[in-house]
């Protein structure tokens, strides 16, 4: 490879952000929060920190989403953070107890988690999220 092409590259890598996440949208869901997908009611299996999430369709996999941890970004007018967060899946959005503000949507977050990052008035929000 010409070497000034090495070069060229050495500093242009630092200024191009690759990104491997993937877009989508995410609705809120409160209380009661009983992870019958993942954990049969046993909501001892939460994060201490409240930030955890149910997973639709798209990120489901036949139930091997539970567990999993993603790194989650508001993208949205409503958003009232540019912070990135970690959320563990608890529960499918598609069989959890308490409805989610809207539907369709990749991921449903708890109270604590939406309002982390983004307006609690919104229904959904436009996120960008990592499997970690």
């Amino acid at each position: 490879m010409n070497p000034l092409r090495h070069i060229f590259l050495l500093f242009l890598l630092p200024v191009f952000h690759v990104s491997v996440a993937d877009v989508g949208t995410a609705a809120q869901y409160s209380s009661p929060y009983l992870p019958t997908a993942c954990y049969g009611y046993d909501s001892s299996s939460f994060p201490a920190n409240g930030l955890f999430a149910a997973a639709a369709d798209g990120i489901w996999d036949n139930g091997a989403a539970c567990g999993r941890e993603y790194l989650v970004r508001c993208l949205s007018d409503a958003c009232t953070s540019d912070d990135t967060i970690q959320v563990t899946i608890v529960d499918y959005s598609g069989s959890s107890v308490s409805r989610p503000s809207a539907t369709g949507t990749i991921m449903v977050l708890s109270a604590a988690t939406f309002s982390n990052i983004a307006d609690r008035s919104a229904s959904q929000i436009n996120i960008e999220f990592q499997q970690v």
